[in-house]
């Protein structure tokens, strides 16, 4: 998975001399949290930096809200997005793996990156997107099982995962490894007649298994 597949492609932008009245209007309008700042050059648009509704906020006075739908107080301040845009920015591309955009995101404390293919501006990825992709992996589409075992450095998960999967004729919808407290982790989703089975065989190959989630989840009546 990569940026390109979860990234906002229908841009809203403001120019540099849009005034911020306006942005936050726009904001407002559109329901969003951030403003990116181009301009329409040969090829495409080009980035010149980002605005957020904590950056408009900074400037006006407490009492004025400048996202209200009537705030004739708001006209009152003059400053244009170009002179109170974030300009040093971190972007991504839209080839980059998800899991690196969000590791960037998280280590940069940021909520949202700028897509730019060949310096021209194409997208945008923020934390939700972030959150549809991961909760796509692991939220079920089909009845079965999550089953969740650790694992050793190094091993080969997919063997093992595919290994056993073909001996119970069970499917494989996805299939995802990280680290947890210094342990490697593997959440597996399977499907099929001997989920048991294959539960039975992760077992006693010598992985430990954490947690159990089947699906549909049993529900009791009142």
């Amino acid at each position: 998975m990569n940026v390109s597949m979860f990234m906002t492609r229908e841009l809203v932008t403001v120019g540099p001399s849009e005034p911020i009245a306006e942005a936050a209007a726009l904001m407002a309008q559109k329901r969003i949290r951030r403003l990116l700042v181009a301009e329409n050059r040969v090829g495409g648009l080009r980035l010149l930096g980002l605005i957020s509704a904590k950056d408009i906020l900074h400037w006006f006075p407490p009492e004025v809200n400048p996202f209200a739908v009537i705030a004739p107080s708001a006209r009152q301040v003059s400053l244009t997005a170009g002179k109170i845009m974030q300009q040093q920015l971190h972007t991504t591309t839209p080839e980059t793996p998800i899991e690196v955009a969000a590791a960037m995101m998280r280590d940069q404390r940021i909520s949202a990156l700028p897509v730019l293919w060949e310096k021209h501006l194409v997208g945008i990825v923020t934390e939700s997107d972030i959150f549809r992709a991961f909760v796509g992996l692991l939220v079920p589409d089909d009845c079965g099982a999550r089953i969740t075992f650790d694992v050793s450095t190094g091993e080969d998960v997919f063997g093992l995962v595919a290994r056993a999967a073909h001996r119970h004729g069970v499917s494989v919808s996805s299939l995802v490894r990280w680290q947890q407290d210094n342990q490697p982790i593997c959440v597996v989703r399977v499907a099929g007649e001997s989920v048991d089975g294959f539960l039975d065989e992760i077992w006693s190959s010598g992985h430990r298994v954490l947690n159990v989630i089947r699906f549909p989840s049993e529900q009791t009546g009142n």
